[in-house]
Formats: C-alpha cells, sequence, structure tokens
C-alpha cells in the first residue's frame, strides 16, 4: 500500500483535512488545512459540479463548454455533518465528503455505491510550464464499463484502456490510432445496473486511464488548469447522455435538406465540373440536396475568395444549382495567406487579429496557401470579424453552408503537427498559452463561423460542419470523422465513432462514406452507403487522387443499390426529423449503442456492430467482403425485419442474410414509423400524404412524429406539428390513438396507414367512433394500406371473427 508521505514524496499533493465549512444556497465549500479547497454544487438532483482549488484560492469560473441555457434546480438540498465527513442529499443521490482528505462516494438513494474516490484529487506542481497537474483517480466497480470520449476509433467499451485528448491532424487514421481531431471529455460508466457520466471540462492536454495501469482504479488528468468535473447520475444510461447534453448545450433543428444524401470530394472544379455532377445525379435519378466546393474553388487557397479562372460567375452557378434541388457548400479553413495584397490579410494585420509566439512574432505556419498567419479565435471580438466576413459567401454568392476544415489547427511540415506551446490567445478575457486553448480551437472557429452563417442566411437555418471539436460544439455545427481510408477496418470504426459521437452529445455526425483515402471496391462502397444512410450526417468525400467516388463510379449495379439505399434514406426522412427534435428538444442521442438501448443486459455491454437508429430501428452493418449476411445480435423484445417482415424475439444472437443489396435491419414491434414518398432532393414535390408504417404488437407502443416548415424559426413560435402516436393491439383488433401539438398545417390532409404483421382480416372500422366503410378508406387488400384524415383521434380497426 502506498502511504501518503511516499506520494508526497513523488511530487503529489494531496488535500489535507477539512478545517472549515459554508453552505451558500446550491454550492458547499469545504477548505483543508493545506490549502485545498473543494467546492462541491448541486446544479439538479442529479448533477454535482466538483471544482478544487489550490493555495488557498480559487480559480474564476469560465467554460466555452457549459451551456448558460441548461436546466438548474433541485427538488431536494439537505446536508448533514457526521464524525467522519459532510453528507448532501438530494432527491436523487447522496455525497459524502471525507473529514480527512475531502474524498467523495456518492451512492444512490438506496445506499448503493455509485461511483466512489480512490485516491481522489491530488496535483503535483508544473516545474516546465508553471501551474499544476491535476489529477483525479476513483475506484473501478466490479464489471464496470465506460463509454464515450468522442471519435476515438477504437471498440466501445473502454475498459481496459487509456487514451489522451489532444486534438489532432491524423490522416489515414487506424483503429488504435490516438489522440484523433476531437476532443470531448465525458465518459460514461456503468455497473450494478446504473449508469452515471463524468464531464471534466478542461482543455489542456488531458488523459483518461480505464483501469489499464491499475486494473482497479479509473483517473483522468490534465498538464495544466484545474480540476473541475460534473458528475451526472442516471440510473438509465440514456438520461446520462441527455444530462450531459443538456449541460454542454443541444443542437437547433438543421434544415431538413441537410439530413439528405450530400457528395463530396477534393475537389470539384472548375464550375463545369460541378454542373455535371449535379446534373449525373438528376440524370440517374438519385438523391442528393448538397454538393461542396473544396480548397481549389479559392483564389490560391486564399479564404473567402474565388478563382476567376475555374469559377467565373460563383453566384450564378450557386442559383442554378439550388433551382435544380441543390445546396452548395464551401469549405473554409483558419489559415490565412500571409499576403499583403489580400484584404483579410490586410484586415486582420490592422486590427491585430492574428496568434502571436510569446515573444511578439505572429504565429506562422505553412498550410494550403503556404505561409500563414492564424485568427486567434478565443479572441471576442475576433469571431465578430470572423463572422461578418461570410456575407460575400453566404448573402451575396448564395452558399448554403460553410464547412470548417484544419482547425485543430493543424499545420504543415512541423513535428508536432500544430502550433507550438508559446502561442498566446486571449481565451475571452483570460490570456493563456497553446497549451490551455488547443483544444478549443477547432470549436470556437466553428462558432465563429456559426454566427456568421446564421447572420447572413437568415431566416433560413445555417449548416455548419466541423472536423475539430470540443465539448458543447454541438450547440453550433456537425461534424464529420475526418480522414479515413476505404478500407473494411474503416467501415468498421466509422460505425464505432458513430456510435460514440451519439453517447458523447454529438449526434450530427458522419464518416466519409466510401473513405477518403485509396479507392473503394464497389462491393464496400455499397457496404458503407448501406452504412451511412442510418448516420445523422451522409456525406460521401474522397481524396479525388486515386479517381472519382460518386455513385456512379463503379458498375450499374452498384449504382442501383447505392440509388436504392439513398431512396430509403430519404423515404425515412420525416422518422430521421423527428429524431433531431428529440435530440434538440431532450438531448437523446439519434443513435443508440445496445448499451444504451439495454444496460441491463450484460451480452449488450461489449457489442460494437449493433445500433438503434433513432429509438424504433434496429441497424447492424456487413463488415466483412463476399458477404451474404452475419450474426449480430437482436436486443430484448419482439422485431421485425425490415426487408422480408418476419419477426423474431430478441436475447440472442441470430444469422440475417443480408446480400450486397442489403443491410440486417429491424423495426421494433409496436411501432408507426413515418414515410415520405422517394424525392430527389427535399422540397421537389408537395407530399400528398403521410405514410404511417403500423407494426401489429399484442400490446402496446408509442411513437411520435415531428414536422414543420423544415426551414427557418416559425418552429420556435409554436408553428410545428407533434402527433403523439399511441399503438395498441388485441388478437383480434387494434387501436391508433392520435393526440396533436403545434400550430402548424401539414400540406398534406392524408394519412396512409400501411399494416405490417396484422394477424387478422379486416372486418370494420371506426375513425373517432363513427364506422367507415373500407372503400371510402380506399382499403387495399393486397398491401394492408388505406387513407385517414389526419386531423382523427382515434383510429379502430376490428377483425373478422
Amino acid at each position: 500500500m502506498i502511504t501518503n508521505t511516499e506520494l508526497h514524496k513523488s511530487g503529489n499533493v494531496f488535500p489535507g483535512m477539512i478545517i472549515s465549512f459554508t453552505h451558500v444556497v446550491d454550492t458547499l465549500i469545504f477548505n483543508s488545512n493545506n490549502g485545498v479547497i473543494l467546492q462541491v454544487q448541486v446544479l439538479r438532483d442529479s448533477v454535482l459540479r466538483f471544482k478544487y482549488g489550490t493555495g488557498g484560492k480559487m480559480e474564476e469560473d469560465f467554460s466555452y463548454a457549459i451551456d448558460d441555457d441548461g436546466n438548474r434546480g433541485y427538488n431536494k438540498l439537505k446536508v448533514t455533518e457526521e464524525e467522519a465527513y459532510y453528507e448532501i442529499t438530494t432527491s436523487k443521490i447522496i455525497c459524502q465528503i471525507a473529514k480527512i482528505d475531502l474524498r467523495s462516494r456518492i451512492f444512490d438513494i438506496d445506499g448503493k455505491i455509485i461511483c466512489e474516490d480512490e485516491l481522489g484529487f491530488h496535483y503535483e506542481e508544473s516545474y516546465e510550464y508553471g501551474g499544476e497537474v491535476v489529477k483525479m483517480s476513483k475506484k473501478a466497480q466490479p464489471a464496470e464499463s465506460y463509454y464515450g470520449l468522442g471519435d476515438k476509433p477504437a471498440d466501445n467499451n473502454m475498459r481496459g484502456k487509456r487514451f489522451e485528448l489532444w486534438g489532432t491532424d491524423q490522416y489515414a487514421f487506424g483503429k488504435q490510432t490516438d489522440p484523433l481531431y476531437k476532443n470531448v471529455p465525458f465518459y460514461l460508466g456503468l455497473h450494478n445496473k446504473m449508469s452515471y457520466g463524468i464531464f471534466f471540462d478542461n482543455t489542456f492536454r488531458s488523459y483518461f486511464d480505464f483501469a489499464q495501469e491499475r486494473h482497479h482504479v479509473t483517473s483522468f488528468w490534465a498538464q495544466g488548469g484545474v480540476m473541475d468535473y460534473y458528475f451526472i447520475y442516471g440510473p438509465d444510461a440514456n438520461s446520462v447522455v441527455s444530462g450531459y447534453t443538456d449541460l454542454t448545450g443541444k443542437p437547433e433543428l438543421p434544415p431538413l435538406w441537410a439530413l439528405g444524401f450530400h457528395q463530396c470530394k477534393w475537389s470539384y472544379y472548375p464550375e463545369s465540373n460541378v454542373r455535371e455532377v449535379a446534373q449525373r445525379f438528376r440524370d440517374l435519378k438519385i438523391p442528393c440536396d448538397a454538393i461542396y466546393l473544396d480548397i481549389d474553388y479559392m483564389d490560391g487557397f486564399r479564404c473567402f475568395t474565388w478563382d476567376n479562372e475555374k469559377f467565373p460567375n460563383p453566384t450564378q452557378m450557386i442559383s442554378d444549382l439550388r433551382e435544380d434541388g441543390f445546396k452548395t457548400i464551401a469549405i473554409i479553413d483558419p489559415g490565412i495567406k500571409v499576403d499583403p495584397d489580400y484584404s483579410v490579410y490586410r484586415e486582420a494585420m490592422e486590427k491585430d487579429y492574428f496568434c502571436k509566439r510569446a515573444d511578439g512574432p505572429y504565429m506562422k505556419g505553412k498550410v494550403w496557401p503556404g505561409e500563414c498567419y492564424f485568427p486567434d479565435y478565443t479572441n471576442p471580438e475576433v469571431r465578430e470579424w470572423w463572422a461578418g466576413l461570410f456575407k460575400g459567401l453566404i448573402a451575396d454568392n448564395g452558399l448554403a453552408g460553410i464547412w470548417n476544415d484544419m482547425n485543430e489547427p493543424a499545420v504543415m511540415e512541423v513535428p508536432n503537427k500544430t502550433f507550438p506551446d508559446d502561442v498566446r490567445h486571449d481565451f475571452d478575457g483570460h490570456p493563456c498559452s497553446h497549451r490551455k486553448a488547443h483544444n478549443i480551437y477547432g470549436a470556437q472557429m466553428a462558432k465563429a463561423t456559426y454566427e456568421g452563417v446564421k447572420k447572413f442566411i437568415y431566416p433560413k437555418r445555417p449548416f455548419v460542419i466541423t472536423r475539430s471539436a470540443y465539448s458543447g460544439t454541438q450547440r453550433y455545427t456537425s461534424s464529420w470523422f475526418g480522414d479515413n481510408v476505404a478500407t473494411w477496418e474503416h467501415l468498421s470504426i466509422a460505425n464505432i465513432q458513430a456510435q460514440r459521437m451519439a453517447l458523447s452529445g454529438m449526434s450530427f455526425a458522419g464518416s466519409d462514406i466510401g473513405g477518403f483515402a485509396e479507392q473503394p471496391t464497389g462491393e464496400l462502397f455499397a457496404r458503407w452507403i448501406a452504412l451511412g444512410i442510418f448516420h445523422p450526417f451522409c456525406r460521401v468525400h474522397s481524396s479525388g487522387d486515386h479517381g472519382d467516388q460518386e455513385p456512379w463510379t463503379f458498375d450499374e449495379n452498384i449504382t442501383d443499390i447505392t440509388r436504392n439505399f439513398i431512396e430509403l434514406r430519404y423515404k425515412l426522412l420525416p422518422y430521421l426529423y423527428t429524431t433531431f427534435w428529440q435530440y434538440a428538444e431532450e438531448g437523446t442521442p439519434m443513435l443508440k449503442s445496445l448499451v444504451l438501448y439495454d444496460q441491463e443486459d450484460p451480452q449488450t455491454h461489449y457489442r460494437n456492430d449493433e445500433f438503434i437508429f433513432g429509438d424504433k430501428m434496429l441497424v447492424c452493418p456487413v463488415l466483412e467482403p463476399n458477404a451474404k449476411g452475419r450474426r449480430m445480435y437482436i436486443p430484448k423484445g419482439e422485431w421485425y425485419n425490415f426487408w422480408s417482415r418476419e419477426t423474431i424475439t430478441g436475447g440472442k444472437e441470430e444469422w440475417v442474410d443480408a446480400d450486397i443489396d442489403s443491410i440486417p435491419l429491424f423495426v421494433k414491434a409496436g411501432s408507426i414509423i413515418p414515410r415520405y414518398p422517394v424525392m430527389q432532393y427535399v422540397g421537389e414535390s408537395k407530399i400528398e400524404f403521410l405514410t404511417l408504417d403500423v407494426y401489429y404488437t399484442l400490446g402496446s407502443d408509442k411513437s411520435v412524429v415531428y414536422e414543420d416548415a423544415s426551414d427557418g424559426y416559425d418552429y420556435k413560435k409554436g408553428r410545428f406539428s407533434l402527433r403523439n402516436l399511441r399503438f395498441k393491439g388485441t388478437k383480434d383488433q387494434m387501436t391508433i390513438s392520435q393526440f396533436k401539438d403545434g400550430k402548424y398545417t401539414t400540406e398534406y390532409e392524408t394519412l396512409r396507414f400501411n399494416f405490417i404483421g396484422m394477424p387478422f382480416e379486416i372486418d370494420y372500422v371506426e375513425v373517432d367512433n363513427v364506422r367507415i366503410p373500407l372503400e371510402d378508406l380506399q382499403y387495399d387488400r393486397k398491401t394492408q394500406t388505406m387513407l385517414v384524415n389526419k386531423e382523427f383521434s382515434e383510429f379502430h380497426v376490428v377483425g373478422k371473427k
């Protein structure tokens, strides 16, 4: 056993004994005899904040991650003093703070341990940089599992692994590559059927060890800053994720077209090539809503400019594409070319907006334009200036969205791939070095970009995509997983990353479908598109140096398969949009690893491949070549095979057939899934009716359908349509009840019910207690469909005796 004396000799300092305690409203402050202070703040009955100070002082509160609009308040707060500890009790949890050394133990209301300190908080002086390396260690409970940390490519369950958070440009990364592009210091712990979350709000280079070094200990630490973390209790894992997302901010609804299919390449140019690609989509009737312009659209890679030879009239081109249903999105990087004849550079120099080294010179680094300076996005004045630069691209040229890349920040031809540590930043009035600002730099660029796009695209909704991010960036932007590779391993990695990002509060994410580097086979591309249509952000992107990667690049069979899957994406848009509304409203993840679906089933704790899309559909990609199907785990409940409509009872592993034109896809019995007709782009034609696929079950279930004008902000004024649907089935009857909310009037008047798995032949139907002849409902016995007025309250189907 290591003694405190030995630990002090090793350079670590631990809190001493509590000598005073104060309680002010929601905050408890404990002072120890060696100057360590612990501040415990009760944000909600299930959310506690632990912040430590040293040297007898507490650092000023400041966070880029915490959302001021998050829910606050609690139902109960009781503080008692016992002989060995102080006890804090809410309606959900009990927290004990040890008098001897400030270590904490947290229990549920029944006294079962949820999370407890091992060595707890300790620190050591950083003699190289100044400040302190802050550390926390907690006991890893028996059979405890861990999930989260954003875009890490390793398996979902992190037990036995160690990770680093330091945003890094990792071209052609692999499954063991660490660190990666994003910095999300949040993890979820699960043991004894209870879940909790830890959010370590520290932007310095940080580390998480999930019982790797010591098998009974989980720890996290950072190379500077403050030990400031939030504890979020479930006990349901989805409640933990929702609580974390509420804490760090929920997103706005994107425009519906942003959930369509996007096509990208490095690079589409000149203008004739862009038009040719767009026309090919329409000629082949492959739905597509967005086309991207990579760095070659610029004049010498200068941001906010156009190459007038490649794009002589960009405004007209963008307008023509818009007429044909395409939104145009362009890339913007942080590096500003050092060029006195370049207006953006001149203005930033005049206003002193570029990052500087410690001794005064500007931070200079090579990226695509050559030598560049870099705006300090942690300065609010710089963010406002940056936002204003988008007037030309958005308001004048008509771009629909902006794509931020290289914002880790990435720098070429230097060993560390980024800024030196001594670069200075404003940090919103809290001056610091790049050691503190690095992990937040890309997030603040994305925020500034979002504010600019939002300002100039209003009254429409903004669309921004970023490569680098920190906790809270979901408030402003979508993201993709960076420069992957066209391999089967990367197809598996993309599946895991999408699940981890959703669990980490950033659902609006996806991979470069087909792989950015190297060339996929037609089979790999087909399997990847089959997965990609179930990721909230759905975009094909490739490096272009190995040829094209559009849906028609391969043979006619792959083109047809790709079209069919993209059409399925468009049919499911109302379901996906409803799922996004639930994410924006409640913070619920849009994709759920099986452990989020059923944490009480230990079989789900180590599953990587299967996931729940929304809350009603089960998806499992085929991840090997030449496969005709695969084994997968079916979680609890009754499920319909989407393709065959056969039912299966879960809680076991099953072989599922899935040739190259299919993917294992199941729908939960009792679900009501909304569908649109196939469109070539969002808003192409009027929707005559909304199809509701009703998956019969013996029992009951609830579903919702959310709709609005698909763009703009009227939905925030109550102009939305929310259908709360309840299904109830018996052996010879079924009832669908509808409760409607919102003031939006949908363009269709009719609902088309499509009954799946109905075990009886229909005798008659009652709508709101009035029997309606089947012919008046245009009932089709072969397809089991009928039309009903959208305003019904109760729809009752009775079978023949």
